[in-house]
C-alpha cells in the first residue's frame, strides 16, 4: 500500500523518516515544501493529489483548525479521492472537533483513526512511540501494520474521541513533570550547588522519570532546540481546561503549569523546546 504523509514539522518529519526506513514508500505535501527536500519521498502538489495517489495518509499537524484546513480546505483531502482511504491523524486535537472529523470523512466513504502519539523527536526516530488510537475497529486493524512502525506501546481505545480525550490528560503530567523539574532546577542553583549535580541527585531520587531523562542533557548545556515546543504543551493543555470545563472539573495543577507556560510566549521562546521554561524560571 502506498502512504501519504501530511504536516513535516519536528515531530512530524521524524515520524515520516522512520515509516521511509522501514520502508514505506511515501508520497509528502506541507505548505513548506522546503521542509521536503531531505525526506528522498515524492512529492504531491496539494492535499487532493496526495490522497487520490495513495491508501494510508498520516497527519501530523499543529492542532485540529490545521487538520480542517487540510481537510475541507482548497484542494484538501476531502476534494480528492477518499473513497476506501485511511487516514491515521497523529495530531494532538481538540477533543471536539475530532469527533467531526470521524464523520466527516466517514461520509465520504474513507476511515478515520484518531491517533494522537505520546513522546517526542528521539522516541519516533526508533519507532518507540506511544500511540492512543480511537475509531473503527475494521480501520484501525487495517492502519496497524503502518502504526507499528512508529509506535512501541500501542493501545486501542475503540470510542471517538478518548484517545484525543488521553493524550492530553497524559499531557497534564508531561507538562507538570517539565514545569517541576525545571523550577527545583533554579532552586537548585539558587542554594549554589552545580545544575548538573543538582540533576543528578534528582535522578537518584524523586524526580527520577522519563521527562527527566529526555531532558536532563538540554538543561544541563541550555541547548533549548525543539523537539517538543511549548506552544504546543501550551496548546495542549489549554485543550485540557476546555475538557475540565466539560467535565465540570476544576483543573488545579494544569492550569497554573499552563500559565507559566504561557510565559514563554511573552518571551518569544514559545518555539524552543518546553524544557526551555528553565529559562522563564531562572529569570523571574
Amino acid at each position: 500500500m502506498k502512504a501519504g504523509f501530511i504536516g513535516l514539522g519536528t515531530l512530524g518529519k521524524t515520524i515520516a523518516k522512520r515509516l521511509i526506513s522501514e520502508g514505506v514508500k511515501l508520497t509528502v505535501w506541507n505548505r513548506t515544501k522546503e521542509k521536503a527536500q531531505d525526506i528522498g519521498a515524492e512529492w504531491a502538489e496539494n492535499p487532493a493529489e496526495l490522497i487520490s495517489q495513495t491508501d494510508i495518509v498520516f497527519l501530523c499537524l499543529f492542532d485540529s483548525a490545521a487538520v480542517a484546513e487540510v481537510t475541507r480546505g482548497d484542494k484538501g483531502l476531502l476534494s480528492g479521492n477518499p473513497g476506501g482511504k485511511i487516514i491515521i491523524d497523529n495530531t494532538t486535537n481538540h477533543f471536539e472537533p475530532v469527533l467531526s472529523f470521524h464523520t466527516m470523512f466517514r461520509e465520504k466513504g474513507a476511515f478515520y483513526v484518531e491517533a494522537p502519539v505520546l513522546g517526542s523527536v528521539v522516541p519516533a526516530s526508533q519507532g518507540n512511540l506511544t500511540v492512543l488510537a480511537s475509531g473503527e475497529r475494521n480501520a484501525y486493524d487495517a492502519a496497524l501494520p503502518f502504526i507499528q512502525k512508529i509506535g512501541k506501546a500501542i493501545f486501542y481505545l475503540g470510542e471517538p474521541g478518548l484517545a484525543t480525550k488521553m493524550k492530553l490528560i497524559n499531557n497534564l503530567i508531561l507538562g507538570s513533570f517539565m514545569a517541576t523539574i525545571a523550577e527545583a532546577t533554579v532552586f537548585g542553583e539558587a542554594v549554589g550547588l552545580d545544575r548538573e549535580k543538582i540533576l543528578d541527585i534528582f535522578a537518584a531520587g524523586a524526580g527520577n522519570s522519563m521527562v527527566l531523562n529526555a531532558k536532563r542533557e538540554k538543561l544541563i548545556k541550555e541547548d533549548f532546540s525543539t523537539h517538543f515546543s511549548s506552544a504546543l504543551i501550551y496548546k495542549d493543555l489549554h485543550f485540557l481546561q476546555d475538557l475540565a470545563k466539560s467535565l465540570r472539573r476544576p483543573l488545579f495543577t494544569g492550569s497554573a503549569v499552563k500559565e507559566l507556560f504561557g510565559m514563554t510566549l511573552s518571551k518569544d521562546i514559545d518555539h524552543l523546546d518546553f524544557s526551555g521554561v528553565y529559562k522563564v524560571l531562572k529569570e523571574w
